[in-house]
């Protein structure tokens, strides 16, 4: 008689099978949770607009303050110049 690979698994199998089970599951739920977040940061960005702030400022700031103090001097930097360069300044 043959046994059906799907009725007897090697243990390595199974063990493979259900760590990607696990993987994939850990993934759906930090899905999730991003969306969560996403929806979040989104409700707070509405509150400051209807509080009056400029949610695009808002935006910049965060991102600015995500920077290397280095690496945004050397962004402002490089602005001003183009800047200066198209007589903006």
């Amino acid at each position: 008689m043959a046994t059906s690979a799907a009725v007897k698994e090697a243990p390595a199998t199974k063990f493979a099978k259900d760590q990607l089970k696990a993987i994939i599951e850990r993934i759906e739920r930090l899905e999730e949770e991003k969306k969560t977040i996403s929806d979040d940061i989104r409700d707070v960005y509405a509150e400051a607009k209807g509080n009056g702030f400029d949610v695009k400022a808002l935006r910049t700031i965060v991102r600015l303050r995500k920077q290397d103090a280095n690496e945004r001097a050397e962004q402002e930097t490089i602005l001003e110049t183009y800047m200066q360069a198209l007589g903006m300044l």
